[in-house]
């Protein structure tokens, strides 16, 4: 990768966390925005990343992406270990997709944004894999107890299913939408 690579790439992901992170901020007002927030972020941040792949049709680009996602998390503290394990398995899939799809096809280059943003389902995950320390954590930092109650309310198996499924339609609409809005874009790089 060259400079201008690395600087594409700093610049789309810079995009992208502002966009997270203002869902992450917003999901404070309601518990259920914050199971559905992977699935929002995907339908916002879908023209950044689509655009980002598009300048950079190198292999890693993804990995960066989704590593300056996690350190920016790190920063602000809102890191947990269970959102870098499923940054590390999405960025991993969606990389080896572009791979095989050659970089080029809009077909792979979506499917890998679809695998890139079931990452952000590692932000709400702790509730079911930890939920009596996560809830007592979140309630010791000042959430409001009316939200961490129904936060314990809503996480059933029926919500855990809308954490992986709201991502992965949020992807395809993202995509779609940055194809419409940004087609011309892609026929001159060759992806469509």
């Amino acid at each position: 990768m060259k400079g201008k690579d690395l600087i594409t790439i700093g610049i789309f992901s810079a995009i992208y966390f502002v966009i997270n992170f203002t869902f992450m901020l917003l999901s404070g007002f309601s518990p259920y925005i914050w199971i559905l927030m992977p699935g929002l972020i995907a339908i916002f941040t879908g023209i950044p990343y689509m655009i980002m792949i598009s300048k950079v049709q190198k292999f890693g680009a993804i990995f960066i992406m989704g590593l300056i996602t996690g350190l920016l998390y790190f920063i602000t503290g809102q890191f947990t270990i269970v959102i870098l394990i499923t940054f590390i398995i999405s960025c991993g899939i969606a990389e080896l997709i572009r791979y095989i799809s050659k970089y080029k096809n809009f077909k792979g280059n979506m499917f890998s944004f679809v695998f890139f943003s079931l990452g952000m389902i590692g932000s709400p995950l702790p509730i079911w894999l930890f939920k009596e320390d996560f809830l007592a954590q979140i309630s010791s930092q000042g959430m409001p107890e009316e939200y961490v109650s129904t936060l314990n309310s809503i996480a059933s198996n029926g919500m855990l299913a809308v954490l992986f499924i709201a991502p992965i339609l949020g992807a395809f609409i993202g995509a779609w939408i940055t194809k419409k809005l940004f087609n011309k874009h892609f026929k001159k790089a060759g992806i469509v």
